[in-house]
């Protein structure tokens, strides 16, 4: 690693990352405590999975100022097993994930992520912006009139102090103000106590109280590799989204591996597995957040709130970090693209709608993405498949039947090549089929070639293939159907 590289990721401004990561940890805490819940374990238990993997990826991950933690995501596909097994099988899990993980970073499929399209990932993006932000509804409808002013006050602080100063971010303006006028004026308002038991103690290294048996392996198999496909899904996505807000490059490959090592490391000191979050990442970035420092600090910052200084954080009240996590959705909501869906091909924006549409009402992103991944592919074949063409040009001096064919010969689009060569037209003639400005992709394509041969050879009608490039014809040679190349 270069050393110019090491200090823009270590010691570039570390008085603007440290605060970067500073608000990234308090938006962190209401989002884990909750996830928590969903997971079926102790808050302590979302906590220490945090702090432990923001951590350890701050070393081991390949994209700068990203902020992994214990992540919905990840909580809903584990929860199952923590309802049929117990917590210890989910440790197990989350130790067997982060295998996972390490062999699909080392193995360099990271390349994968090419496949997800611009438009999947701004689907991706709004949809998990309005899961933030609906994440909230309990905490802001249940706060009464009380709450709501202080909703309305922590959003006044975040959107009108860097008018101001931008000295410090306005979030943990708001999150002092909130909390010292909660504690003076002895407001009945939820507090961060409320949410749940936070730790009292460091987290111990141990290994998962399970037997080590074939048993054992067969009930966490299943789990342990879901974990580490939506991990891996929303990392890498929350990795490109970075990527583009920075306009600096990211391994994704180190940033699987990376994210295995951490994972490994939580469930090994009694935590959930984690991965990218989106939301925090995006408060990270805004507020200056560019390298590993601030990373580190999220992590270590939580460490130090949890534990040492649990009696005062607990007096924070729920409303100063709900507003926070009204400021994250609505930065992370990609608002751009709302104008953009009347320019932009209506098939990119059918994409990225029932992206947005799968993720949100299954609450699960790495459907989402699948669903929107899948639809381009097709609409892309589909595509593709339109642009072939085949003309004819016929000498009637030599009686030759001349077909020039144009574009990409796939199983997409094999039958239309097929249908485009008429027998009839072709009566007492020879036949040239020229492919030269053509590509035969795949066994389907090289049948349907073979198909119109064998079309024209069972009518009597010679008929010989010109202009096969090397790839191709190696493909169609390797079949040996009874096609016959002509030399030029």
């Amino acid at each position: 690693m270069k050393l110019s590289s090491i200090r823009r990721d270590w010691s570039a401004n570390p008085t603007r990352e440290m605060l970067a990561g500073a608000v990234a940890t308090f938006a962190l805490i209401p989002e884990v405590i909750a996830f928590s819940f969903v997971a079926g374990v102790d808050p302590q238990v979302g906590l220490f999975a945090s702090f432990i993997i923001g951590i350890v990826i701050a070393f081991t991950g390949g994209r700068p100022a990203m902020i992994s933690a214990a992540a919905g995501s990840v909580a809903l596909v584990a929860a199952p097993l923590v309802h049929a097994h117990g917590v210890p099988y989910l440790f197990a899990a989350g130790l067997l994930a982060g295998l996972f993980q390490i062999a699909f970073g080392l193995l360099r499929l990271g390349v994968l992520m090419r496949f997800v399209s611009k438009s999947v990932r701004t689907g991706f993006v709004n949809a998990l912006a309005i899961l933030i932000f609906g994440a909230q509804l309990p905490h802001i409808i249940g706060g009464g009139w009380l709450g709501y002013a202080m909703l309305a006050a922590g959003l006044a602080i975040i959107y009108l102090v860097p008018r101001i100063t931008t000295a410090i971010p306005s979030p943990l303006i708001c999150i002092l103000i909130l909390t010292v006028a909660s504690i003076s004026l002895r407001l009945p308002v939820m507090t961060i106590a409320d949410l749940g038991k936070l730790p009292d103690s460091l987290p111990i290294l141990s290994w998962p109280t399970v037997p080590l048996t074939l048993e054992t392996l067969r009930i966490i198999a299943g789990p342990a590799l879901a974990i580490a496909m939506v991990g891996l899904l929303e990392s890498m996505m929350t990795a490109s989204v970075v990527d583009d807000l920075t306009g600096t490059p990211s391994s994704k490959n180190r940033e699987c591996a990376g994210l295995g090592v951490a994972n490994a490391a939580a469930s090994l000191f009694g935590g959930i597995a984690g991965c990218g979050m989106i939301g925090q990442t995006v408060s990270n970035v805004k507020y200056g957040g560019r390298g590993r420092l601030s990373t580190l600090f999220a992590g270590a910052l939580l460490l130090i709130l949890m534990v040492l200084l649990k009696p005062w954080v607990s007096q924070v009240p729920v409303a100063a970090l709900v507003a926070i996590m009204v400021m994250v959705s609505i930065d992370t909501f990609d608002w751009s693209s709302l104008k953009a869906m009347v320019v932009h091909p209506k098939t990119s924006s059918a994409v990225m709608v029932l992206t947005v549409l799968v993720t949100v009402f299954s609450s699960n992103l790495a459907l989402g993405v699948t669903v929107g991944v899948l639809l381009s592919g097709v609409f892309f074949t589909f595509k593709v498949a339109r642009l072939l063409q085949v003309d004819t040009e016929t000498d009637a001096t030599a009686k030759r039947l001349t077909y020039r064919v144009t574009g990409q010969v796939f199983f997409a689009s094999a039958d239309v090549f097929v249908e485009a060569f008429d027998i009839e037209e072709a009566n007492g003639m020879t036949v040239l089929i020229d492919v030269s400005r053509a590509h035969f992709w795949d066994i389907t394509a090289v049948a349907a070639l073979d198909k119109v041969v064998e079309r024209f050879k069972a009518h009597h009608i010679p008929a010989d293939v010109l202009g096969l490039n090397e790839a191709s014809a190696t493909l169609i040679g390797s079949l040996k159907g009874s096609i016959r190349l002509k030399e030029v």
